[in-house]
């Protein structure tokens, strides 16, 4: 089959180029920045455009099979670029793939449509309240492809949990900063809540089933997670005790630290964002019984499995990136304020 890959040049992107060449399948890419991967840049076809830009996207349509949908702006940009490319884009792409024929559309939404939720684990029917721009958008962003759904399109929704894997940096950068250089770490609160990841390659499987199966069992709406993850303390311990300089996780007031971060993000002295420091300290963790049933998803890494193997490829190409910051996923974020507090641990 012929697949269009939207942000084919962020993290999941290339995990899911990778893998999709894998079973053979030809593959083009559409991102607004340039496809930079040697190893895949001579095999598929890649074009930078801009998915709210009509003309870009139709230049792209011609003889796709299957979309997969994982262009978005990540929390850290502007409300306004959030909403446009999360929502309108996603509109300007439903209505080509309809124009244009595709047999699927294949949306990656985000467990942020939940928001924070009073109970777990959550249901795919449960209440749908975003935190902050990116929640709020991607729940508009699920809206529209449900109207093309109801008017015969199939386009099977995933609801992944945060993914992480080779190429991940982002916010993890953080953690694996400390660890490789012999630090303690520190989290909000006690650390005794459960809060579930996602490896992208169990990610990967989940997307190619709904590219695959028959459209009528794949048509619908799945949260996908890790099978296996026990609380934030032991599974962030566990790359700390990979990395072998004996720290340990440190546990910090809640109510305190959050109102610092929040203090610190206003003057915009530290990376995080109030989806991540907000809900840190929370259970979160969502049913995957749906997708096992359903579509006969079987996840392959627990918490534990996804964040060394995240850790080791971070430590095997850290040359690579360890001048670099930005605000997406393929790169670390500043640390602002926070790289000074790494001497206390």
């Amino acid at each position: 089959m012929k697949f269009l890959v939207t942000g084919g040049s962020g993290f999941l992107g290339i995990n899911l180029i990778r893998y999709l060449f894998s079973k053979g399948h030809q593959i083009v890419s559409l991102d607004l920045m340039e496809f930079d991967y040697p190893d895949m840049k001579d095999k598929i076809k890649h074009f930078v455009g801009d998915i709210r830009i009509k003309a870009n996207v139709n230049q792209v349509m011609h003889d796709i099979d299957i979309i997969i949908h994982t262009a978005a702006a990540l929390p850290l940009y502007k409300p306004e670029v959030i909403f446009s490319t999360d929502v309108d884009g996603t509109r300007i792409l439903l209505e080509a793939a309809r124009e244009f024929n595709v047999k699927r559309f294949i949306h990656i939404s985000s467990t942020a449509v939940y928001g924070i939720p009073d109970h777990h684990p959550l249901k795919e029917e449960d209440k749908l309240d975003g935190v902050g721009p990116y929640g709020k958008a991607k729940i508009l962003a699920e809206e529209e492809c449900l109207k093309f759904r109801k008017s015969g399109m199939c386009v099977p929704i995933l609801r992944p949990k945060s993914f992480i894997g080779p190429e991940r940096l982002g916010v993890f950068d953080l953690l694996f900063d400390w660890a490789r250089d012999g630090k303690g770490f520190p989290m909000i609160g006690n650390g005794k809540n459960r809060y579930q990841l996602l490896d992208v390659e169990d990610l990967c499987e989940s997307i190619y089933l709904c590219a695959t199966l028959d459209e009528n069992i794949v048509n619908d709406t799945f949260n996908i997670g890790a099978k296996e993850f026990k609380t934030m303390r032991e599974d962030y311990q566990a790359v700390l005790d990979y990395s072998g300089h004996g720290k340990k996780i440190v546990g910090l007031p809640e109510k305190p630290i959050i109102w610092t971060l929040r203090f610190l993000e206003a003057l915009k002295l530290s990376p995080l964002y109030k989806w991540v420091y907000e809900t840190a300290s929370k259970d979160s963790f969502v049913s995957i019984e749906k997708a096992e049933k359903i579509l006969g998803f079987k996840p392959k890494y627990s918490n534990q499995d996804a964040l060394i193997r995240n850790y080791k490829w971070y430590l095997e190409h850290l040359d690579e990136f360890k001048d670099k910051t930005g605000i997406s996923h393929r790169v670390p974020w500043k640390q602002g304020i926070l790289k000074f507090a790494k001497i206390f641990f």
